[in-house]
């Protein structure tokens, strides 16, 4: 089974969707700008992926600036917690197969899990 939280408004998201489709994987797909997160959800993805929330954190074309989150000293804590809030500040996509979970930017990243 594959999992992508994918973000359709994302041409990287789109062309990694593409990827495991035409593998011949019918993924399942989250939407999570619409479904949100858990923090559980959040915590164990980033545990899976080795990623911190910094280091999943989209800074273009998101509130992250506008949030405070780009300034130094910004804890992890509440890096997450303003992911939980703001869905978007979750750099995607974010793939999950039998062979791990990662960030994939750029797509062709999601190929080491398929």
């Amino acid at each position: 089974m594959i999992v992508i939280h994918h973000n359709p408004d994302c041409g990287t998201s789109r062309s990694t969707l593409e990827l495991i489709k035409a593998e011949g994987h019918d993924p399942i797909v989250i939407n999570y700008l619409e479904e949100g997160w858990t923090r559980a959800q959040l915590l164990a993805l980033f545990a899976a992926a080795d990623l911190t929330p910094s280091a999943a954190l989209r800074k273009t074309q998101s509130p992250a600036q506008e949030l405070g989150l780009l300034e130094e000293g910004v804890s992890e804590e509440a890096i997450l917690a303003a992911m939980l809030e703001h869905p978007v500040l979750v750099n995607r996509p974010i793939v999950c197969s039998p062979l791990g979970v990662k960030l994939c930017r750029p797509s062709e990243t999601v190929k080491n899990l398929l």
